[in-house]
């Protein structure tokens, strides 16, 4: 059994999980269908958002560095995110970025792109 505190609405249900496979587990403690879901997920399959940023080159002449945020467009394996954070480390942009721009695609062979979450211009 694991005890867990739900994070898909603000209640905050705790939440008991029984079971360890998709055909034997049992959810207590949820006052929502969500809480169901997400103790199931967390315990068979945990994921994540990863956010992050990465420096943009705002002026060519002289070089100098912003950093603009960016994240993963859905929820990546808990157990991936280090290495979802490597990659990030190393990107590199320049002037002009919009949100909603793909930096990088299909991070960590997950599928998952990693979009820009601010605008930052020349």
């Amino acid at each position: 059994m694991r005890e867990l505190i739900c994070i898909n609405c603000p209640i905050g249900c705790d939440l008991k999980v029984y079971g360890d496979n998709r055909d034997n587990i049992r959810v207590e403690g949820n006052k929502c269908p969500r809480g169901e879901i997400y103790g199931k997920d967390e315990v068979l399959n945990p994921r994540r958002m990863v956010t992050s940023s990465v420096p943009i080159r705002k002026d060519e002449k002289t070089g100098i560095y912003e950093m603009v945020s960016v994240k993963t467009e859905s929820a990546v394996p808990k157990e991936l995110i280090f290495q979802v954070l490597s990659e990030i480390k190393r990107i590199k942009l320049t002037a002009p970025v919009e949100v909603g721009d793909v930096i990088l695609r299909n991070v960590s062979g997950t599928g998952i792109d990693i979009v820009a979450t601010a605008k930052k211009e020349h």
